[in-house]
């Protein structure tokens, strides 16, 4: 069963929460993240992407970067924008997008459980993205961003959630510069706290990494790194843990990821299409964009048309969980067998665009000359990532899409 356990949470006074709260690491650059800075001195960018605070060309991945990083967040401690809480507590963190809201119970996971298998990952990780978020862990003693994961809802943490979600006031409640809304509430009451802490240990088997496996890989292996240094180890460190938004499965919806390629591999349009019309049935859409409807279906973008796909029955097996992926049907019958492309990690002539950025995306940027040809799939269902990470097996790169993206800053866990 999984360990989730209640934290004293470091967080920002109410009134600079909008300030000092960012959009995670992994979802900008240097130049973007400075431009979110304007105004904002509070932001906790400057210790996320420390490097819009050194001098300009300084390697973010240099010492002098985590450094920076380091005493930014000592810097922000100090002057009041980030305050601990007295007691530990669970929190829970709800965002809205489109008018749906989902709730999340933000609390911290156990890093053994990532190495027994207890805390179930759905995609591979490189070791350069882990390592970096596992210097910026040691430099700054903290788990300074949440990691995103899912478990099989429990209508008893259900009805407690909806119990303080009704009757507390949230501690934050805002709409980002995203558009979308976050809103924050305390757990106060301790028997709330202690039934929360047993109910994950009786009644939630696994967790799920949804979003942020590299993060979660890192804060495990710190965890262990800690441990293995201290002669007086016992297992109770607060090292031992890191934090996580853990939301029901029912409440989570997966965005499409979509592909766009450089070249048709030396093919030309009539040969590309007559042997796509091998492993997929083809009908023309016109030049107003199509969305796929269902799973198995796609659309694909080349030249100014639009085309709905379905996929042959021999392509795809509904009875594995690998091999009912539309991700795998496309990545095996059409870029392998019929692009040369055979690594989706390496390629340099695939690149992929997350459905948030809507279809439109993929016609931009095959009109504009950059991109030959686009497809778009039908999202991966919760369900499948389930079953893919029970079974033990990996997706294919940049298969899923969560938004909206966690807020960091909201709530911070130190590692001492």
């Amino acid at each position: 069963m999984a360990v989730l356990k209640p934290f004293k949470g470091i967080r920002p006074p109410k009134d600079i929460v909008e300030n000092l709260s960012c959009l995670p690491y992994d979802v900008m650059n240097s130049d973007e993240a400075a431009k979110m800075t304007e105004g904002k001195k509070e932001s906790l960018l400057y210790v996320t992407h420390a490097e819009i605070d050194c001098p300009e060309g300084t390697n973010m991945y240099s010492e002098t970067v985590y450094n920076k990083a380091a005493e930014n967040f000592e810097k922000i401690q100090k002057n009041g924008w980030l305050i601990q809480d007295s007691e530990r507590k669970f929190y829970i963190y709800a965002q809205t997008m489109d008018g749906r809201t989902q709730y999340g119970i933000v609390g911290c996971a156990w890093c053994e459980d990532y190495f027994n298998e207890i805390i179930k990952k759905h995609e591979l990780t490189r070791p350069d993205k882990e390592d970096d978020r596992m210097v910026l862990t040691r430099y700054t003693n903290a788990n300074i961003e949440p990691v995103f994961f899912s478990y099989r809802a429990v209508s008893e943490i259900d009805e407690i959630v909806k119990n303080i979600v009704d009757n507390q006031e949230p501690d934050y409640d805002f709409v980002a510069e995203d558009g979308f809304g976050h809103h924050f509430w305390s757990v106060n009451s301790a028997d709330t706290n202690k039934r929360i802490e047993e109910l994950f240990a009786t009644k939630v088997p696994y967790l799920y990494v949804a979003d942020g496996h590299h993060r979660t890989a890192a804060a495990s292996r710190i965890g262990r790194e800690k441990a293995q240094q201290n002669p007086n180890h016992t297992g109770n460190e607060e090292y031992n843990f890191f934090m996580a938004v853990n939301f029901p499965d029912n409440q989570l919806n997966i965005i499409d990821y979509n592909r766009v390629i450089k070249d048709l591999n030396g093919l030309s349009k009539e040969e590309f299409m007559n042997k796509l019309s091998d492993v997929m049935d083809i009908r023309e859409m016109g030049s107003e964009i199509y969305k796929p409807a269902k799973l198995h279906e796609f659309s694909m973008y080349i030249d100014g048309i639009w085309y709905k796909l379905n996929a042959k029955e021999d392509t795809y097996d509904d009875n594995d969980p690998l091999k009912t992926l539309d991700v795998n049907v496309l990545s095996d019958y059409v870029f392998d067998k019929i692009l040369g492309i055979d690594d989706l990690r390496t390629s340099k002539r695939i690149d992929f665009v997350g459905g948030i950025r809507g279809l439109g995306e993929l016609k931009k940027r095959v009109d504009s000359g950059e991109m030959t040809i686009a497809f778009a799939l039908y999202p991966v269902s919760m369900k499948q990532l389930l079953d893919i990470a029970d079974t033990g097996n990996i997706m294919p790169p940049k298969t899923t899409w969560f938004e909206p993206k966690l807020r960091s800053g909201l709530v911070i866990h130190k590692l001492d």
